[in-house]
């Protein structure tokens, strides 16, 4: 593990789930430039990664990090994981924020990053400054499909970021779904793209097929959620299973905290202004 390496809420939660020493399985869907891979592979040093990114600009630039960071055991592929194989329309997103010269990720674009199966719908509301210009034709492929092509058993994480269209690649998962134990996936409460599936629809899909919410960071729009499949979570000693679930209540607490402040804040300007 890369020590120096300060990790996210989510990645502690990781560390608690698996030994970092362990020979994961990782998917990294929807990897834009792949920094997601570098980090979990930084961490899981012995982890097998597979990065999906259909953007051929962004996939390029995965690629480019795979050889900067000398990461062998890191296997890219230009494809779209979605609910049926074949091939699929792509909306291009770019663009820049004004007065903003470089991302704070450390990665080299602002506009590659919200490019989506689905056609926009209020992304340009909340992003102003987003633009969506082009749309391409990339092939699809399925979880499952792709899983058994390469002979892998189960993924003990996924992450998955790919504006709108997570419920397609959990259904193109099929059966497969029984064989993830754990994911990190953005989810929207608000149809920031056309007909896409909601924060809702997500909770209800990943419940049903027996997993548990253990890490909530969705705001008003949107955010992120960590599920863990119940099979696993029951089959952690009693101290992981404290410690996960000390780190659920400690965010929730904090996220009620910021809710307290940002609505007593909203208070004040009203007081002021009459």
């Amino acid at each position: 593990m890369n020590h120096n390496l300060k990790l996210e809420l989510h990645e502690k939660v990781i560390t608690k789930l698996f030994d970092i020493n362990s020979e994961l399985i990782i998917f990294d869907i929807g990897a834009c430039e792949g920094l997601s891979s570098v980090r979990y592979l930084s961490i899981f040093e012995n982890a097998k990664g597979f990065a999906f990114e259909p953007l051929p600009n962004n996939y390029k630039q995965v690629l480019e990090n795979k050889v900067k960071n000398k990461l062998d055991n890191l296997h890219a592929f230009e494809l779209g994981l979605s609910s049926k194989k074949g091939e699929a329309t792509f909306y291009v997103s770019s663009g820049k924020p004004p007065n903003k010269d470089k991302p704070t990720d450390n990665s080299t674009d602002f506009g590659n990053k919200s490019s989506s199966l689905y056609k926009p719908g209020k992304t340009k509301e909340v992003h102003p400054w987003l633009e969506f210009k082009e749309s391409i034709t990339i092939e699809t492929e399925t979880l499952e499909n792709f899983c058994k092509s390469h002979k892998i058993n189960s993924i003990d994480f996924i992450h998955m970021d790919v504006q709108g269209a997570e419920l397609l690649v959990l259904e193109g998962a099929s059966t497969f779904i029984n064989n993830i134990k754990s994911l990190w996936l953005e989810v929207e409460k608000i149809e920031l793209y056309e007909e896409q599936a909601l924060k809702s629809d997500i909770e209800k899909f990943l419940t049903k097929h027996n997993f548990i919410c253990i890490l909530n960071k969705v705001n008003h729009i949107a955010g992120d959620q960590f599920w863990v499949q119940k099979s696993y979570f029951d089959s952690l000693n009693e101290n992981v299973q404290k410690d996960l679930k000390n780190i659920k209540s400690k965010t929730e607490l904090k996220s009620k905290a910021s809710s307290f402040v940002g609505n007593l804040k909203m208070s004040l300007k009203k007081v002021i202004k009459s």
